[in-house]
């Protein structure tokens, strides 16, 4: 997932997020929703949270999405 596809996608992705991450609570997301660029912030909250490196959480991030795309044009 790109940066500014993970913009664009933000509040989807903010809904799920704590669904998807468990040691993400509400008060990360709000640091992420305060940000500048919140891709960077997010995959840096992932990195501090679950000890990933920056290209795990990139990837996690992307997983993510992929999954919740697939599930929601089975849905759709």
């Amino acid at each position: 997932m790109n940066r500014a596809l993970f913009e664009e996608k933000w509040e989807v992705i903010r809904d799920q997020a704590t669904l998807w991450w468990s040691l993400m609570a509400d008060f990360d997301l709000k640091k992420v929703d305060k940000a500048e660029v919140k891709f960077d912030k997010f995959v840096t909250m992932l990195q501090v949270k679950y000890g990933y490196t920056r290209q795990k959480a990139r990837e996690e991030v992307g997983r993510f999405w992929a999954e919740h795309e697939a599930k929601h044009k089975k849905t759709a």
